[in-house]
């Protein structure tokens, strides 16, 4: 038995991977990355397109974080932040992002990645209005086809019915919306997307009742949903309901912040600043585990009264995890991959024209360094193609070595590294063209 062999073989033997069909035996085994290229241990060559789970920012293989994690770790490699102990990394971390967060967001909460953060998040949304005297407050507004992580809280927030199954009950008091996707126009019942989403939120509010809701959680662009972005007033016209009733807005941007989708927060896109936002995944370029749970000095101030947030996590600002996401935020504004995120996802959207003419293409979406190209049975009807169409993606990176990922089963995503050249990007899409141009409207290629 050869290494590669005896590495997959202890593979099946001792990893659970998540989402891993049963029968797959096959593994793609990576040994090596660098810029946006993989390597396996048989030594085959692959692109990342998908930024490994939409975060590898910075791409792979940079020695400079290698470096500032190894100074840290030579410093001080670990102390915690609970109580009044603090250190340098975190201090300054959370000044960084008081500067590249919206004005009003002045406060950092840090966890160890986005699904602690949605948590992390619910609970202080509770937590605020206790304090404030009204412990009524504990229903969470979220919306199909959601994603909020694999804890708990986000867990239950999550909205696909598939996530929650077999692990229930989950937390209690959560209402889902619907996804304001305007692509999929049945949805709506004839009205403009944003009328009726609005008008749902307004009718969900007067039955809930405004005094026992805390907080609705959303995504400002879906991610997992599909790369789906609102139309351009449902922001500001939903917040401004949540604003009369009372109710707190968390934005998850564990996907969409740090240069994703073209700004350093998506919110930005929108003219809102939400209560609380919660990222990860970018913060670090995913070369250690991080995330930060922004707020308002309104909602800080309020839940740092008496003994403060009643919560913690062991790795709650992590030294040698701040000065990874020190270095990560100076190469993204140094290389203003900000700019070549707006430059080079304009240059993938031109690119995908030629997918317009396919008759199971039904939408291409692009902002920032994110994509999504919905599949259709036929464009008339918009629906959904089948989930034969899970197997695109190992129909491409078989064939051509492009790694891509399939979203809410019928919408292929691209979210690769924002240092991404040209020639890679065209690389790209020829292997997802490619590909797409044999699919059949069963799903099959």
């Amino acid at each position: 038995m050869n290494y590669a062999q005896d590495l997959l073989a202890t593979d099946h033997r001792h990893l659970i991977h998540p989402f891993l069909p049963k029968n797959k035996l096959e593994r793609t085994i990576f040994t090596r990355g660098k810029g946006c290229k993989l390597w396996d241990v048989q030594g085959r060559e692959y692109l990342d397109g998908t930024g490994g789970l939409w975060l590898a920012q910075i791409g792979h293989g940079r020695e400079e974080i290698a470096e500032a994690a190894a100074r840290q770790i030579k410093q001080l490699e670990y102390f915690t932040c609970f109580w009044d102990y603090s250190h340098e990394r975190a201090i300054e971390l959370a000044e960084v992002l008081a500067v590249l967060a919206p004005d009003e967001l002045q406060m950092s909460f840090f966890t160890s990645g986005g699904s602690e953060g949605d948590d992390a998040a619910i609970k202080t949304a509770r937590f605020y209005h206790t304090q404030k005297g009204q412990p009524s407050r504990t229903w969470i507004l979220s919306r199909n086809s959601a994603y909020h992580g694999a804890a708990y809280g986000g867990g239950t927030a999550t909205g696909f019915e598939a996530m929650r199954e077999g692990t229930g009950p989950g937390l209690p008091h959560v209402a889902y919306l619907t996804s304001p996707n305007a692509y999929r126009s049945y949805y709506f019942d004839g009205q403009d997307p944003t009328d009726f989403c609005v008008a749902e939120l307004e009718k969900t509010i007067a039955s809930i009742g405004a005094e026992n809701i805390a907080a609705m959680i959303a995504e400002p662009i879906m991610g997992v949903g599909g790369m789906v972005i609102p139309p351009a007033d449902y922001w500001a016209r939903m917040s401004a309901v949540l604003k009369k009733h009372g109710i707190l807005l968390i934005f998850d941007e564990v996907v969409t912040a740090f240069g994703r989708t073209g700004t350093w927060f998506a919110s930005e896109r929108f003219g809102v600043t939400p209560d609380i936002v919660v990222t990860a995944k970018g913060i670090s370029s995913g070369y250690i585990p991080l995330g930060a749970v922004l707020m308002t000095r309104d909602v800080a101030d309020i839940v740092r009264e008496g003994y403060g947030i009643p919560f913690g996590y062991t790795y709650s600002g992590h030294p040698v995890a701040c000065a990874v996401a020190l270095e990560n935020l100076r190469i993204i504004k140094d290389e203003d991959l900000i700019a070549r995120s707006n430059k080079m996802g304009a240059y993938f959207a031109e690119q995908f024209t030629a997918l317009r003419d396919n008759p199971c293409v039904g939408e291409v979406r692009q902002i920032g360094m994110a994509i999504g190209i919905e599949l259709v049975t036929d464009k008339k009807s918009r629906q959904p193609i089948p989930e034969a169409a899970l197997t695109i993606p190992d129909v491409i990176r078989e064939e051509t070595g492009v790694i891509v990922r399939i979203s809410n089963y019928n919408n292929i995503c691209m979210s690769p590294p924002l240092t991404i050249s040209r020639e890679e990007a065209d690389r790209a899409v020829e292997a997802v063209c490619g590909v797409l141009k044999r699919l059949k409207p069963d799903g099959t290629v």
